[in-house]
């Protein structure tokens, strides 16, 4: 066990992931910060081999280093992505130590990379904790923000634009609705029933009576001669119907002697009547 020295770089402090090991000091890069020790497991032992916890450190396919015990200052370093140090391992003495890869300042978090298979085991069904991890999910928590209130605006862009569009034509329909006719549908130049206002149907006939295609509007049908027809009717109707009594006689006629003026005739049928 190697004796731990009154002026150690490094302490045992309360981190995100529980305890860790920080720096007291600067750290220069390749320094040999602290060994990792514990009892030694032989694979090819059953007793040995069926040991099973979260500080194992394995050198080869024979010989793991158990860390679990407490004197073992260097199991309070956590697991980092992107570390400060990293383990220097010698299978052949059995030997590992935790070597600074970079500077170190003081109150800096002191870790390494656990490797591959031991992250897969514990650490990533867990989720990773270490700053880089931490630093990824905050850029990508704040991307999915970011994306989510991109979508959100293009949302209301969509939704005001079509409002707007509905907008105008409910306003559009609105005129169209102000220029109908109002009075039964009708207008000041034609009927919206199929009528004109100029008096002609649109099944062909006339409102003022004439006739079309052969038909009046009281059904009466014109050939061709019905107009000097209906004339030749009302002339008759107007003239009045000679009487019996206005007739000369034939005997009058026949009395009439050659020469005898047409007024007296005339006087004579007017003194008759």
């Amino acid at each position: 066990m190697p004796a731990i020295l009154s002026n150690k770089p490094y302490r045992v402090g309360r981190s995100r992931t529980g305890l860790g090991l920080f720096a007291t000091r600067a750290i220069k890069k390749g320094t040999k910060i602290v060994r990792y020790f514990g009892p030694l497991l032989d694979s090819k032992k059953k007793r040995d081999d069926a040991i099973e916890n979260k500080y194992l450190f394995e050198l080869n396919n024979r010989w793991t280093i158990d860390g679990s015990v407490r004197k073992n200052i260097a199991r309070y370093i956590n697991h980092a992505c992107r570390p400060n140090a990293e383990s220097d391992v010698k299978p052949r003495k059995r030997k590992v130590v935790i070597r600074a890869i970079r500077d170190i300042e003081p109150g800096e978090e002191i870790n390494y990379d656990y490797g591959t298979d031991y992250f897969k085991a514990y650490l990533k069904p867990i989720g990773c904790k270490c700053a880089a991890c931490e630093k990824k999910r905050r850029k990508k928590r704040a991307e999915a923000r970011a994306e989510r209130l991109r979508l959100k605006a293009k949302a209301e862009r969509k939704a005001l634009k079509k409002a707007e569009k509905e907008a105008a034509r409910l306003e559009k329909e609105g005129l169209k609705l102000q220029l109908k006719p109002r009075l039964n549908g009708k207008t000041t130049a034609a009927k919206t029933n199929g009528k004109h206002a100029n008096g002609k149907h649109a099944n062909g006939k006339l409102g003022n009576g004439k006739p079309i295609n052969g038909m009046h509007l009281n059904g009466v049908r014109s050939n061709g001669h019905g107009r000097a027809a209906a004339a030749d009717r009302k002339l008759a109707a107007a003239e009045p119907k000679p009487s019996l009594k206005t007739k000369p006689s034939l005997k009058l006629k026949a009395s009439l002697k050659p020469g005898t003026p047409a007024t007296a005739i005339g006087g004579d049928q007017q003194a008759s009547a």
